[in-house]
């Protein structure tokens, strides 16, 4: 005689029952699971604002589009709500930004790793932002210091190149942007 067992579906959250979260704790919902955001680290903030000032000065000189620093909600699915650490928009996709939230998939998204999210930004983010169509998409180590750069492709992300300490960055997305590492880590 079998045994039939009764197996409950994991529920799904949705961006509604996001958005009814507390305003001071930070998640992420990535395919309906939240996700707590632990505070970033020194080392976090430090590159983060670094960044921001580099990308969003070249962005906003050259009349490219927006740029944002987390926690700013993007908004990909009703089931995937994340907050990279940078996120910029272009010009001509500038309706996807809203006054709450950004509804679809930036240009280009950045995620500073850290020990505690290394493996979501790494695999789960990666195969998401891929999903969604986010068009590159950058792994920043501040430990190993060093950036990745992947480019959206048939299959998926493909590396367009891993830059180090001493190295210049330079970004598909942003023509004419040039970063040295240096002031950056």
């Amino acid at each position: 005689m079998a045994i039939i067992t009764s197996v409950k579906p994991k529920l799904k959250l949705t961006y509604e029952d996001y958005a009814s979260l507390p305003d001071d704790e930070r998640y992420e919902l990535i395919d309906g699971e939240l996700i707590p955001m632990p505070s970033p680290k020194e080392i976090h903030q430090a590159v983060s604002g670094a960044l921001f000032l580099s990308v969003g000065a070249f962005v906003r000189v050259m009349g490219l589009g927006r740029t944002y620093f987390a926690p700013f909600d993007v908004i990909l699915s009703l089931t995937n709500v994340v907050q990279p650490d940078l996120i910029f928009i272009s010009r001509a996709r500038a309706r996807i930004i809203t006054a709450d939230n950004i509804r679809g998939a930036p240009d280009l998204l950045v995620e500073i790793l850290s020990p505690s999210t290394e493996r979501r930004d790494r695999i789960v983010k990666r195969e998401l932002y891929a999903r969604h169509g986010v068009r590159e998409y950058w792994l920043i180590d501040p430990y190993a210091k060093t950036i990745t750069v992947l480019i959206l492709g048939a299959n998926g992300y493909d590396a367009h190149a891993v830059y180090g300490e001493g190295d210049t960055l330079t970004s598909p997305t942003l023509a004419g942007f040039a970063l040295n590492l240096s002031e950056l880590f």
